[in-house]
């Protein structure tokens, strides 16, 4: 079973097969703003079915996400998308559940078999649970390295402190947001001179900075 996000200008029938499959779906406007405040998934759906034009400037946002991205189209709208809309794949949006089940799997296949994630000097390696500098390790908590790790996943995205508490913490924790800014702080000073990849939006919360090393 897979997390998915769909996001798409229509009320329903996006993807009517999806419906018959077992994944767990969030659907949110075609907007800006809701991308700024989506959850992690394994897969981004973009609906271009109906305005190609939203679809492809939603698409260019996700350019430095990691997370797969699934884009729908009606049968005329394949003439229109390029390599620069940086998609992971296309299908139809009267695609039957055995073809949408074999994309999602292959997408979600795709993420995880990809290596470290490489940005702003850093590296970061989900598989040993471990970062470096320049190839130095760096003494991280478990926290605080899911912390950074989920940021860096999503750069320039920015996560409010109550985004940051479901995403890192979980849905159980009890404790205040206070706990985002103590390990903020924590994982700035051990990141030394690359602190400022953790960029502070004042008023709304944190994002990973792409900045040069």
């Amino acid at each position: 079973m897979s997390t998915i996000v769909i996001f798409t200008r229509r009320d329903r029938g996006v993807l009517p097969s999806l419906e018959l499959l077992e994944h767990r779906v969030t659907t949110l406007p075609g907007t800006a703003e809701a991308l700024a405040h989506a959850p992690e998934s394994d897969l981004i759906v973009v609906d271009g079915a109906v305005e190609l034009a939203a679809a492809k400037a939603i698409c260019r946002l996700l350019e430095h996400d990691p997370t797969p991205v699934l884009l729908v189209l009606s049968e005329g709208g394949f003439a229109a998308v390029t390599p620069e809309w940086g998609v992971s794949d296309i299908v139809l949006d009267g695609a039957g559940p055995a073809e949408l089940e074999a994309r999602i799997r292959l997408a979600a296949a795709d993420a995880r078999s990809r290596g470290p994630i490489v940005a702003s000097g850093l590296s970061i390696d989900e598989a040993s649970y471990q970062a470096k500098i320049d190839g130095r390790p760096i003494d991280l908590t478990y926290k605080e390295f899911e912390l950074l790790r989920f940021l860096a996943s999503h750069p320039a995205r920015v996560f409010t402190r109550e985004q940051l508490l479901s995403e890192v913490w979980g849905y159980d924790y009890f404790g205040g947001t206070r706990t985002v800014d103590v390990h903020v702080r924590r994982l700035r000073a051990k990141l030394g001179d690359l602190e400022s990849v953790i960029g502070t939006v004042r008023g709304v919360g944190y994002r990973f900075e792409l900045v040069e090393a």
